[in-house]
């Protein structure tokens, strides 16, 4: 290295900004943190308190809440008077932290740095020798997918997301037959069910403790969920509507399960199909606001959970040109991409054959 070469200029900004992500990603562990064990909705209210009032509120031992505060404080996060040692929660913060702030809540994806970080190790080691990192070596991983499709896709149902398609919340109302591929642990087809009783609402996925809680959620008697991989669809003609929510990119045959998808449909049918919002040319994602993170989710998760099944490891990030192209070979003729305002980090899909 010819440090004579060295703009030392752009040198020391390089190094600030690296600091700036260590202290960032340490934020997010102790982000994760505080969601997990609920100290940020024991400070929502505003009210300056002790650390040891603190951990009373949130049943912690105190030693461990001091520390974590102090974390929070040095990342402006908390703020705290010197003299009386309370620590606030700011209101501009908790509208960002706590899960009365849904589905604004940006601490339920900090979950996902210290769910990745667990298989840093396993990630190494794909790197050297090729491979994947199996579903099984992610224990938390449909509790933080229903965490966040609770805030993403549950809570906008309704408002947001069935207006994408015209005319598809009176479909409903009358009666259809609707299938969710990937359902996890089926809190939207299951809200589905509870807004529109006379329609029936299917949810396959290949995780059993994913769909005995979709199962043991539903109460409305039309709405059914089975263990099932989803690139075995075998049904023709059956359903009205078909919805995949995040789930396309990871698959292990994403092209199967997207034919498959087309056979199901009825004529006349919809597939409503969220995905990531990216494009998939890398240069084209410079910028993009969530770009590192989704890229990070996608390689220690997304890619390699279909590689560990020797599958085509799309990623997270494959991007609508490479959707667009699938979805075409699959059979579908009308493509629509659409996005939600408030959405940074979703494509609509709306597909018709």
């Amino acid at each position: 290295m010819c440090l004579a070469c060295i703009d030392t200029r752009k040198a020391d900004a390089f190094a600030e900004r690296m600091l700036g992500i260590l202290n960032g990603g340490s934020l997010a562990l102790m982000t994760s943190l505080g969601h997990r064990t609920g100290l940020f909705d024991a400070m929502a209210d505003g009210a300056p308190r002790t650390s040891a009032e603190i951990a009373r509120r949130a049943a912690l031992h105190e030693r461990y809440v001091r520390e974590w505060l102090g974390a929070m404080v040095a990342g402006g996060i908390v703020t705290v008077d010197p003299e009386t040692e309370r620590y606030t929660l700011p209101a501009e913060h908790a509208c960002f932290l706590t899960r009365a702030a849904s589905p604004d809540n940006l601490a339920v994806a900090a979950q996902f740095i210290p769910l990745l970080g667990a298989v840093e190790d396993d990630i190494v080691r794909c790197f050297r020798e090729g491979g994947g990192v199996p579903y099984s070596r992610y224990p938390r991983f449909h509790e933080v997918m229903a965490d966040e499709s609770g805030q993403t896709v549950v809570a906008g149902l309704e408002e947001h997301i069935l207006p994408l398609v015209p005319g598809l919340s009176d479909r409903l109302r009358e009666g259809v037959s609707v299938l969710d591929v990937g359902c996890g642990r089926g809190r939207a087809m299951n809200r589905l069910a509870q807004g529109f009783p006379r329609s029936r609402f299917h949810g396959y996925d290949f995780s059993a403790e994913a769909i005995a809680t979709a199962n043991a959620e539903a109460l409305n008697g039309n709405a059914f969920f089975k263990v099932k991989d989803v690139a075995r669809i075998d049904e023709v003609a059956r359903y009205d509507v078909i919805t995949a929510f995040d789930a396309i990119h990871d698959q292990v045959d994403p092209a199967r399960v997207l034919a498959a998808i087309r056979r199901a449909l009825k004529p006349g049918g919809v597939f409503l199909m969220q995905d990531i919002k990216g494009r998939t040319a890398h240069h084209e994602n410079v910028g993009h606001p969530l770009g590192p993170l989704l890229y990070t989710v996608s390689c220690m998760h997304c890619m390699t959970v279909s590689l560990a099944a020797g599958g085509a490891g799309l990623g997270a990030m494959w991007g609508r040109e490479k959707a667009e192209e699938m979805l075409a070979d699959a059979g579908f003729t009308r493509i629509e991409v659409k996005e939600l305002p408030h959405d940074i980090m979703n494509y609509w899909y709306v597909v018709r054959p």
